[in-house]
């Protein structure tokens, strides 16, 4: 059994006995079958000394067991590593970031507390997965949508508090700015309410996020601060109708103003859905994904001879059928004076689905949980499978013409020299607006050789990316230090203020240690720029 640094065996195991008291027996996990539940099975240090291994793990089934395991654990400083449902492949799974933690596993808090039809909103706790939000919703007859992520069967308060994103409308894609509410369990076991949930008998905790004083929501993101025991959400009232469309424009020079008028257009709210940019040209193999940017003069050769535009502009409107016709009417104005540009309406729906409609939609676009993103790893795209899996390296770039071509090029060129296989999704993805952001699948092995090359091509990466300015937003426990090292600046106080922090929160730094690079006093040493 692998076990935290400098905790004895009797204070784990009088920790653990006290855990049984308060949850059960049955939901002390602690035999190796039962942890192997809760290993990164995309992990890139699989079988390796230092791969992310739980002590064990404990479900508590409402507020009153978490306070008390929490309390139990500090006590003891046993350190604690809270999930939601463990599904967030690519990120690190169900696995702690401080091996030996041991995994408080919130799945069985899988209560949908309030949906209130008139404000639009929700409250869950975090074992509510996408699945289990849309079957509520379905069942009570609810005209409100979810925006769901790929794949929807992870918990909603998970994947918000890592900055998840979706589909639909603009103010619901990024799915932590969507929350409005939250209530954690502290270090100390004390809960806290955020925003107006601070005003007992609050009749507006899911309506008014601020509350008063600083928003103190933010401190959970991400974080090490907390164990969160629910979350309010906004949810998207349904639409009349939906429609899909796209630009097509024919030259390389073309992408500046192609991106610019794309952004003014969404900031302005003139369509409100996720829009994309591709190159159909570049992408003639692989729709999903994206060659090398060549230069001009080459792409606008490829252009001519294949008589594919260079560049796709797709855009997504939600509302009434008479406004979404006139924003796209609009829009193709806009676009009108590109040479050669070609506009395409891609699909038009009237809400609510027909059983005819479910079976040709992206379900994702109207709020519909699915696991159809996992086909694109079965189809042998790129040379890299059969894999034993992936992660993601997801870098935030700017939202402009010369965003997508610099980051394409940097990042194909610099893999290329360092031998490191990646599926590169074509060219930026766009949940959050007003940033793109340049979303790659690294395949791993049950190897590590292979694996101790891919760690340090990717840290090398993480380098190369913050040269030019680029971070990433999300990040798998492996590299988690290392991303954060890249933010730098002032000698890196982002990290010191969060750990200034975290030791005023939290001072045995017993909750998600090292938690995106922010560890305890005591497990400092060593580590960090």
């Amino acid at each position: 059994m692998t076990t935290a640094p400098g905790l004895t065996a009797a204070a784990f195991a009088d920790g653990l006995a006290e855990m049984r008291g308060i949850v059960g027996s049955e939901w002390v996990f602690d035999q190796p079958a039962d942890l192997n539940t809760y290993r990164d099975f995309y992990s890139v240090l699989w079988g390796e000394p230092e791969e992310k291994l739980a002590s064990a793990a404990i479900a508590p089934a409402n507020l009153e067991e978490v306070q008390s395991v929490v309390r139990a654990a500090n006590a003891r400083r046993i350190p604690l590593y809270p999930i939601s449902t463990g599904r967030n492949l690519g990120y690190g799974g169900a696995a702690p970031v401080l091996s030996g933690s041991v995994v408080l596993d919130l799945k069985r808090m899988n209560r949908v507390l309030d949906v209130n039809e008139s404000d639009c909103s929700c409250l869950v706790e975090p074992g509510v997965s996408y699945f289990d939000m849309y079957r509520h919703l379905r069942e009570t007859g609810s005209k409100l949508w979810l925006d769901v992520p790929d794949p929807g069967w992870g918990s909603m308060v998970g994947n918000a508090l890592d900055s998840g994103g979706g589909y639909t409308a603009a103010p619901y894609r990024g799915h932590f700015e969507a929350q409005c509410g939250i209530e954690a369990v502290l270090a100390s076991g004390e809960v806290l309410r955020t925003g107006m949930g601070a005003l007992p008998g609050a009749e507006t905790w899911q309506q008014y996020r601020m509350g008063i004083g600083p928003c103190l929501d933010g401190l959970f993101r991400q974080s090490s601060l907390g164990v969160v025991t629910k979350m309010g959400f906004w949810l998207f009232p349904q639409p009349e109708a939906y429609l899909s469309a796209s630009v097509d424009v024919m030259r390389f020079e073309d992408l500046d103003e192609l991106v610019t008028l794309l952004n003014e257009l969404e900031y302005g709210n003139i369509f409100n859905g996720m829009p994309g940019v591709s190159s159909p040209v570049l992408s003639q193999q692989n729709p999903i994904a994206m060659a090398m940017i060549p230069e001009p003069e080459e792409m606008n050769r490829m252009v001519e001879q294949s008589g594919l535009p260079a560049w796709r502009a797709s855009f997504s409107f939600y509302g009434p059928e008479k406004v979404i016709r006139a924003q796209w009417e609009y829009v193709q104005s806009r676009f009108a004076h590109f040479p050669g540009v070609r506009f395409n309406e891609a699909s038009f729906t009237r809400l609510p689905l027909s059983a005819d409609d479910m079976e040709r939609i992206q379900k994702p676009r109207f709020g519909i949980p699915a696991l159809d993103i996992f086909s694109v790893g079965s189809r042998g795209y790129g040379n890299f499978n059969p894999s034993d899996g992936h992660i993601w390296f997801s870098a935030v770039i700017p939202r402009s013409g010369r965003g997508i071509v610099e980051a394409n090029r940097v990042m194909r060129r610099e893999c290329a020299r360092l031998g490191l296989d990646l599926f590169m999704f074509a060219p930026a993805v766009t949940c959050w607006t007003r940033s793109f952001v340049l979303f790659a699948a690294v395949p791993v092995y049950k190897d590590p050789a292979r694996n101790r090359h891919l760690r340090e091509a990717v840290t090398e990466i993480i380098g190369i990316c913050a040269q030019h300015g680029w971070g990433e937003y999300r990040c798998p426990p492996a590299f988690m230090d290392s991303v954060m090292d890249a933010y730098s600046f002032n000698g890196h106080i982002l990290r010191r203020v969060n750990e200034a922090i975290k030791d005023a929160l939290d001072p045995n730094g017993i909750l998600s240690a090292g938690r995106y690079g922010v560890w305890p006093a005591h497990l400092r040493e060593g580590r960090g720029a």
